[in-house]
């Protein structure tokens, strides 16, 4: 049975299917007033809003700006990238540690170039080859990783018009700790590893970025079909990522997972292609967790005929 439709304007970076529950904060329909409650963000005060701005200022002036140029050069890509990950993991790291639920901007803007970095590697094979043969052991593995799954996914995509890109429906997605925690929970219920769930998420939805349907139905930050949704989704609402990640580790567990997750994840979409992106991510997250975090702030990016157009992140 198909779960899952992969928009063929697609992922990998695209995700071209429903989001998640909520995450502004409403009520989405049919949910329980406890579900809300429990999606709720809780406002900053205006003085910690204020010192959050100055510190976001000073952080952002340090990192890339969001259209500056990728190297061509494989030895220049490939110091650029080893530096835009260490610094990446280091704002992670400090991000991570602290209170503050909204990525900070230097986060956001390390991860979108080091999201921009790996599209442009994916779409060169000798870029890639001589890029990733100049990198650190770590830095090559992450790298090498996340190639094959963009590539992947890149194969699987096909332009969208200007009319289509304007009826997708784009919001913030829930606090990054807030998603793990959700796949965290469902991995300890029905054993299906999170790091697997995170990098379905990340393929579908960008972490439910992507609010709108499918062109088939697909609908929820997990999308899935309808038919599959009544069958698998625990009576849960589709449209909250938490019901979506736990219907996510239902199926997958009943199609196979903990122990074949190729089938499992084959199960979910019916491409090899998919399920070697999927799986790519997911090895990736497991190999550093900070991943997750980097990986949440990758924005959306559709194909026009002209080339990529990102949807969503910094201007």
């Amino acid at each position: 049975m198909r779960l899952i439709h992969v928009m063929t304007a697609t992922p990998l970076v695209i995700v071209l299917a429903g989001c998640g529950g909520a995450a502004d904060g409403s009520a989405a329909p049919g949910r329980s007033a406890r579900n809300v409650a429990h999606d709720a963000t809780q406002a900053p005060s205006p003085q910690a809003k204020s010192t959050e701005t100055k510190a976001t200022q000073a952080e952002a002036a340090q990192a890339p700006a969001p259209g500056v140029r990728i190297p061509t050069d494989p030895v220049k890509l490939a110091g650029t990238l080893k530096k835009t990950t260490a610094a990446l993991n280091e704002a992670i790291d400090g991000w991570t540690k602290g209170s503050q639920e909204r990525p900070p901007q230097d986060v956001v803007l390390l991860a979108l170039h080091q999201q921009r970095i790996y599209r442009a590697m994916a779409r060169s094979t000798a870029l890639a080859q001589g890029t990733i043969r100049r990198l650190p052991g770590p830095t090559a593995a992450e790298a090498r990783d996340n190639v094959t799954a963009i590539g992947k996914l890149l194969s699987l995509a096909r332009p969208i018009s200007a009319a289509q890109r304007k009826r997708m429906r784009l919001v913030e997605p829930l606090p990054a700790k807030r998603l793990r925690d959700y796949m965290v929970r469902a991995e300890k219920r029905f054993g299906v590893e999170w790091e697997v769930l995170a990098a379905i998420m990340l393929v579908e939805t960008k972490f439910g970025r992507v609010r709108s349907a499918s062109s088939a139905g697909a609908q929820g930050a997990m999308q899935f079909m309808p038919g599959t949704w009544r069958q698998y989704g625990l009576g849960g609402d589709v449209h909250n990522a938490r019901d979506a990640v736990l219907g996510a580790a239902n199926y997958l567990k009943a199609s196979g997972a903990p122990r074949d997750y190729r089938r499992a994840v084959f199960a979910y979409n019916h491409d090899s292609r998919y399920v070697d992106a999927v799986l790519a991510h997911a090895r990736q997250i497991k190999r550093d967790s900070r991943s997750f975090y980097a990986y949440y702030n990758w924005q959306v990016f559709v194909l026009s005929t002209k080339g990529d157009v990102r949807l969503t992140g910094p201007r």
